[in-house]
């Protein structure tokens, strides 16, 4: 199966899908609103993503948007796209930091002076111990739900 980034339609096949001229493919090559991978021979190659983009410059333009403002949009919903994708990995790694603290069962306990100190979950702090069990805490929440 071909995925929508491999380039496979030369510039005839995606002016007709595109509904377009050819050389309007080659213009906005030039101006780099669109621009295809090349073969080894310098022919262009378009993918599906390309035919989409295509599609979309032509229905801005449709609507009175300049070229220049046509790149800027395209530009900024490549941003986007590469936000959304940045946005899913970190939480993604957010969920995996979550889980693993959550395995941790970490206790801390306030000395006198105000000093946090961790404990052992289900330990208290021992008569060497300068630590007083002031205040506990666990990350979820412990004694009181979570």
């Amino acid at each position: 199966m071909v995925d929508r980034d491999t380039p496979v339609y030369v510039i005839s096949v995606a002016a007709e899908l595109a509904g377009m001229h050819a050389q309007t493919l080659r213009q906005y090559d030039r101006l780099g609103l669109v621009v295809p991978s090349r073969t080894r021979g310098g022919g262009r190659r378009y993918s599906s993503r390309d035919i989409d983009r295509l599609r979309e410059v032509q229905a801005l333009s449709a609507e009175g948007v300049s070229l220049v403002g046509i790149q800027r949009i395209l530009d900024l919903e490549l941003q986007v796209e590469a936000l959304r994708s940045r946005l899913a990995q970190v939480l993604a790694e957010n969920e995996q930091l979550r889980n693993r603290a959550g395995q941790g069962q970490r206790v801390f306990a306030a000395d006198l002076a105000g000093e946090v100190v961790p404990l052992r979950f289900g330990r208290r702090p021992g008569a060497r111990s300068p630590s007083t069990a002031l205040a506990l805490w666990r990350p979820e929440g412990w004694p009181f739900g979570g």
